[in-house]
């Protein structure tokens, strides 16, 4: 591995660590990993290829829920409990 110094404003810092400690994983671990994500999506097309892709699935699949697209919100509440 290359040691490299990087500058965290304060809250990054402090929300980091709670992160790291949530997950039972040290703070470079997380930024390795934050890192390699991305690294994967530049190298995927980055959010055009999401965005594209995103696209290309609009339509192409049915709910059965007839007012899905006016009562989404209504909808996702019911399905997660929140």
């Amino acid at each position: 591995m290359v040691r490299t110094q990087i500058q965290l404003t304060e809250a990054q810092a402090r929300a980091l660590k709670r992160l790291a400690a949530a997950q039972g994983r040290s703070m470079a671990d997380l930024i390795r990993g934050s890192v390699d994500a991305l690294i994967v999506q530049a190298e995927a097309g980055g959010d055009q290829a999401n965005r594209a892709r995103a696209l290309r699935a609009v339509g192409r699949f049915r709910s059965g829920v007839r007012d899905l697209s006016s009562q989404h919100d209504r909808h996702l509440v019911e399905a997660f409990g929140r």
